[in-house]
């Protein structure tokens, strides 16, 4: 089964709300999840410690530069989908776990800031891809996006797609509840209620839905 990694080396882009928010999605859709928190500042086992995990779900917290490639490859090989979230600089262990991915996702605020220090990660992946001489599928998905987009957010979009960037639709929102998770724990559907519920979740099911629709694309 497939290893998605979440990368990005400017902080506060979103990588772990965008884990916690894909690996949960797809644990409620039937898949075995396993997370490695990569990530000194621990958000996916601070996430973890808040309550009960949702059904087929597991997190790995401290997991190094040392172990981190036999720990995918043995929750890779279990039949499991494995989901690495990463700290936000470049390092080797982000060069390690990009190596083992068979998706990358960057998320990316829509901002100048963001975008420029964003495409860092790109070429860090591009490096990996010739060092390994294979193509690494990798994607872009702007997160704390409000629903009238502004100029300098299609601006930036616009410039992505140019350069032949996979950006994932639906973006992540700006939405209480999505950041509420690291607050209460569990799942978009046992936390208690947070601004727009439902909107939250189809947002939610749209963003893993068109991520798992790639990695069923790579497999063909």
């Amino acid at each position: 089964m497939p290893t998605i990694v979440i990368a990005s080396p400017k902080g506060g882009a979103g990588k772990s709300t965008a884990a916690t928010i894909l690996g949960t999605e797809l644990a409620h859709a039937g898949a075995m999840v396993t997370m490695l928190d990569c990530d000194p500042n621990k958000s996916l086992s601070l996430w973890a410690g808040r309550g009960a995990l949702p059904p087929r779900i597991r997190v790995l917290s401290d997991v190094g530069e040392g172990e981190l490639v036999r720990t995918i490859k043995r929750h890779d090989q279990d039949g499991e989908i494995v989901i690495v979230d990463l700290e936000g600089i470049a390092s080797r262990l982000v060069s390690r776990a990009i190596s083992q991915a068979d998706l990358v996702i960057t998320p990316m605020r829509a901002t100048t800031l963001d975008a420029t220090v964003g495409v860092r990660a790109l070429q860090l992946i591009h490096e990996e891809e010739e060092a390994l001489d294979r193509a690494i599928p990798h994607a872009v998905v702007f997160t704390m996006t409000r629903a009238v987009r502004s100029r300098q957010h299609s601006g930036i979009e616009s410039s992505l797609r140019d350069q032949g960037v996979d950006l994932i639709e639906p973006a992540l929102m700006e939405r209480t509840a999505f950041s509420a998770l690291f607050e209460f724990g569990g799942d978009l559907r046992t936390m208690p209620a947070q601004g727009n519920m439902v909107a939250a979740i189809e947002n939610a099911e749209g963003f893993a839905r068109a991520v798992y629709a790639r990695l069923a694309a790579e497999e063909q």
